[in-house]
């Protein structure tokens, strides 16, 4: 089963239709936390990669829960909150045969979720340890350069951006970008005071990903 999933994408992603037939994801997690935050992150993020990357990606809002089936029909799933993040054994294992089998995890830190999300992801890879993406990393010069990694979205803690990841075998399983909410930049124009700088460049981060999920 390992890979599969990457190989199914890859062929939906090169046909380039106009039929939506790839889809993301939202996850839905327990523990109390706002997993549902960023409503119109991803329809915005979808419709900006099929203008600009020429994808098939669905607008549609989809969620799925960490220790469903269904997460299997998703090459990219997003994970956001401010709070409580719980993995059941269920989740933990469910999320991680996931990963293993082509899937990507893309967890973007609304701001207070550090300290919760790195326990619980410690249950789907116990043998793993975050690590900072060096700036050299594919992940940041796909059709978009950024040189100096994440961009700044929001203030938050006033630390500078940063990208981590989990590898397996040589492969970037998980992305998490912490100190830059990507998403709150994906957002409608309006939700925050985010400048249209800003929001473009958040935007063109979030098609990096989607771009290295896709060819990798």
């Amino acid at each position: 089963m390992k890979n599969c999933l990457l190989i199914v994408f890859l062929i939906l992603s090169a046909s380039f239709k106009a039929d939506y037939s790839i889809k993301i994801a939202k996850l839905k997690y327990d523990g109390g936390g706002d997993w549902y935050g960023n409503r119109t992150a991803l329809p915005n993020l979808a419709t900006f990669c099929n203008a600009q990357l020429s994808t098939s990606i669905n607008p549609q809002d989809e969620v799925v829960e960490a220790g469903s089936k269904e997460i299997f029909n998703y090459p990219y799933v997003y994970m956001t909150g401010h709070g409580n993040v719980l993995f059941s054994t269920k989740d933990a294992d469910n999320l991680r045969q996931y990963l293993l089998a082509g899937g990507f995890l893309h967890i973007d830190d609304n701001y207070g979720l550090d300290k919760y999300v790195r326990p619980e992801m410690k249950k789907v890879f116990p043998e793993l340890d975050f690590v900072e993406l060096p700036f050299t990393h594919p992940i940041y010069s796909q059709k978009y350069k950024f040189q100096n990694g994440l961009p700044k979205i929001h203030e938050h803690d006033g630390k500078p951006p940063q990208g981590f990841g989990l590898i397996y075998k040589g492969r970037l399983v998980c992305f998490y970008d912490y100190e830059c909410d990507l998403g709150n930049g994906w957002e409608d124009e309006g939700i925050y005071d985010d400048s249209p700088e800003k929001r473009t460049q958040a935007l063109q981060m979030g098609a990096n990903i989607l771009q290295y999920v896709f060819s990798n």
